[in-house]
């Protein structure tokens, strides 16, 4: 995770992996020092996992769905090249300002390089 202090900048928002060493008093007030917001919420809320569930609802809908592949190897070939080369470069996100995450990305280094 990098930390670009801006105004500039929208927060940042920290989503744990595991939520039981997260919720220490310690570890929150780090996040709360820095500015950042951790997106841990309650048990059962589903806005939790929203960014993820709407990745693989995409990832399924534009290439899973429409092909098949004669082995694991092929199909773990195609769903990196989707990834990196039009999920990450080309495909513009709502959350992001209409942005690819690679210009997303390359707008924020500029901000933080200023």
């Amino acid at each position: 995770m990098s930390y670009c202090p801006s105004s500039q900048q929208p927060p940042l928002l920290r989503r744990p992996l595991e939520h039981g060493q997260y919720t220490s008093e310690a570890y929150t007030n780090v996040l709360e020092s820095h500015g950042v917001r951790s997106s841990l919420s309650r048990p059962g809320n589903c806005w939790d996992n929203a960014v993820a569930e709407s990745f693989f609802s995409t990832l399924k809908l534009d290439l899973l769905y429409r092909h098949s592949w004669p082995t694991r190897a092929a199909a773990r070939s195609a769903i990196f090249e989707y990834i990196e080369g039009f999920y990450n470069r080309e495909r513009r996100h709502t959350t992001l300002g209409n942005l690819s995450p690679a210009d997303y990305e390359s707008q924020h280094a500029a901000v933080c390089s200023a």
